[in-house]
């Protein structure tokens, strides 16, 4: 495995990039994009978990802003990532994948239940292992999730893909003159309040010193790009 950097990453997909350019849904077109460039990561031999959020089905946040319990709207924004995790697993089998959909809510009929030593099992088998259902509670992010599952599944990346190439020191589609970050510390990220992960998220990548990658997942090859190495987006670590 010449040349790779990353041999176990956690990859963090935001639900609403499988909307590609709707803004509702999951877009066929797009979904088998995503699928095509995480299958050819896990041929190279790079061992691959999802966390995947729901915001192109539901997003609880919202709904609680609206006037909805908290907790009920998170549980149905649970729901929402399974069912994104169901569709990317459809995807990635169709290209030659073996897949395991693992769900933080019990629901045997349709994922494995998370648990910690048997995703790592499936990961060493070269199975790529979609983390569902966030951490099973509410009041948590996908994000955390993701850094959550990173950790205990001893990532050696948490990939934040994204649909810019990194962080900004303002909204990039908004703001013509904002100035991209190349490296930045976990505590800048947490003094100057930027939108990479919530404060709960990067609280946990840097006190287990965990990088995060943040990137653009809809140019071509960057997800190899990034686990061989290659300068790319926007890299969060210590120091």
């Amino acid at each position: 495995m010449k040349g790779i950097k990353y041999r176990r990453v956690m990859l963090k997909i935001s639900g609403e990039a499988l909307a590609g350019e709707g803004k509702f849904g999951i877009e066929t077109s797009t979904l088998d994009g995503i699928s095509r460039e995480i299958a050819e990561v896990a041929t190279m031999g790079v061992q691959v978990a999802l966390v995947i959020g729901g915001g192109n089905i539901f997003r609880g946040v919202s709904a609680s802003a609206e006037g909805m319990d908290r907790s009920s709207a998170d549980y149905m924004g649970m729901l929402a990532t399974i069912m994104n995790g169901l569709a990317l697993q459809d995807s990635l089998e169709k290209q030659g994948m073996t897949t395991r959909v693992m769900s933080a809510i019990s629901m045997q009929e349709v994922a494995e239940p998370y648990i910690r030593r048997r995703a790592i099992r499936h990961l060493e088998k070269g199975r790529v292992v979609i983390c569902a259902a966030g951490t099973g509670n509410p009041y948590f992010t996908t994000d955390t999730a993701a850094a959550l599952r990173a950790m205990e599944l001893k990532a050696e990346a948490l990939l934040k893909a994204t649909r810019v190439d990194g962080v900004y020191d303002r909204d990039p589609e908004t703001h013509a003159d904002a100035a991209k970050f190349m490296d930045l510390s976990y505590l800048d990220v947490l003094q100057r309040g930027l939108k990479v992960m919530d404060s709960a998220a990067i609280s946990l990548c840097m006190d287990n010193q965990l990088p995060v990658i943040v990137f653009n997942l809809m140019k071509k090859d960057n997800i190899k790009k990034v686990v061989c190495g290659e300068s790319l987006g926007t890299v969060v670590k210590g120091g």
